[in-house]
């Protein structure tokens, strides 16, 4: 099955999950687990939540409850091409977050009115259609300097790898490779890998945090 094919699959799936997901949890009390989450997720990768203020920054594919809720104290924008359908979830409430621009996007789709000092994009990269474009339309909206944070499921068995792409074994992700590939993406766009970071271990993927930085302009970006 060709990608877009599959992506399109994988986004139904992906509003379908949400809905079961939330459907039995508490908006407050979910809310509150989420940003304890982020809190731990950035002092993890040795981002503390200390560190980030007053500073542009994206969350892209974003979801209903992205890391944007823990960013109060900078201007986030955050994208996800759902965002419309997660207004019809009481979980995701734009009005709690006045400091954050939300719209409706892809990744490829993205265009940035400017570039950031710090860009997430968690549990996404592999949500896209085009990988190859998605990756450099992050490296565009990243200032010279800046950081990058990816988080990724990554194959641990190529057979099993292979095999995912042959059938739908994970169908909420059109993109299967392994921690090698998408090393190799982030340096097709000249972007530094300054830390990699194994939050979950597993026997199909790994679940990773790979932290940026991109040195030089390209193309004058």
């Amino acid at each position: 099955m060709e990608v877009s094919k599959k992506w399109k699959i994988a986004q139904k799936l992906e509003l379908y999950w949400w809905k079961r997901y939330l459907s039995k949890k508490s908006p407050i009390d979910y809310l509150i687990w989420k940003k304890q989450y982020w809190l731990s997720f950035l002092e993890k990768i040795g981002l503390p939540i200390s560190t980030i203020n007053k500073q542009n920054i994206l969350d892209a594919g974003c979801g209903p409850a992205g890391i944007n809720i823990v960013l109060e104290n900078n201007i986030v924008d955050a994208f996800d091409p759902l965002i419309e359908s997660y207004k019809v979830l009481p979980h995701f409430n734009p009005e709690q977050f006045p400091y954050v621009q939300f719209q409706k996007s892809t990744i490829e789709a993205f265009s940035a009115k400017e570039q950031y000092d710090l860009v997430f994009c968690l549990n996404a990269i592999n949500h896209v259609s085009d990988i190859h474009k998605s990756y450099g339309i992050l490296s565009k909206s990243l200032k010279v300097g800046g950081t990058m944070v990816i988080s990724i499921d990554a194959h641990n068995h190529n057979f099993f790898k292979h095999l995912f792409r042959l059938i739908p074994g994970d169908a909420l992700h059109p993109h299967q490779y392994d921690l090698k590939a998408y090393r190799q993406f982030l340096e097709n766009e000249n972007l530094e890998i300054i830390g990699e970071y194994n939050l979950d271990k597993g026997f199909f993927f790994d679940y990773w945090a790979m932290v940026v930085t991109k040195k030089i302009a390209i193309n004058g970006l």
